[in-house]
């Protein structure tokens, strides 16, 4: 799966943040966990593998082609049984989840980031789990790079650091892994 991704160009997590994502899983233990961005499902199957029976992981996608590879790698992973896929595009079904998210992990269009973000947060429990890839970019934001990429994920760490609803930091896994805890909402 891994080399069949780097073969064929798809982006997929570093395996470490991999590992990271099921060892998180293992640890909250969460029933309803999101992911913005599938591709050809590697962190999925991450996640999914660390996911307790009766746990569900729901994966969002518009690209069908990739998620029906997916699925194959699910299936002869044993875990298709806890995901399933929204082919559509993150901005439109974000709004239609109920709260209750207890995970979530954003890989998908970088300057869609924060969008996803604000989206997310009011659907998260308090002490639920954001993690977000790529916020180190390849050492571009350090180095002061510009591009419509860059630039969004330059922008989205400052606002994802210094958000009010988060306790957030950015993990130097894989190509940068931003971790943020849901503060429980005002009252």
């Amino acid at each position: 799966m891994l080399q069949s991704g780097r073969t064929d160009n798809i982006p997929i997590v570093n395996p470490a943040v991999g590992r990271f994502l099921r060892v998180l899983a293992t640890a909250l233990a969460p029933k309803r966990t999101v992911e913005v961005g599938t591709a050809i499902g590697f962190s999925t199957l991450w996640i999914a593998s660390g996911l307790p029976e009766g746990s569900r992981i729901d994966t969002i996608d518009p690209d069908r082609s990739r998620t029906e590879r997916a699925r194959r790698y699910w299936i002869r992973a044993g875990v298709s049984d806890k995901i399933r896929v929204l082919n559509e595009p993150a901005l439109r079904a974000l709004p239609r989840m109920a709260p209750g998210i207890e995970l979530a992990f954003i890989d998908a269009l970088k300057p869609e980031y924060r969008d996803y973000l604000d989206l997310l947060l009011p659907r998260m429990t308090p002490g639920g789990v954001i993690t977000v890839d790529n916020l180190l970019w390849s050492g571009r934001i350090a180095a002061g790079d510009h591009d419509p990429n860059t630039d969004a994920l330059r922008a989205f760490n400052e606002y994802f650091l210094r958000h009010e609803q988060l306790d957030a930091t950015i993990l130097p896994v894989g190509d940068g892994l931003g971790f943020g805890v849901v503060r429980p909402h005002a009252t």
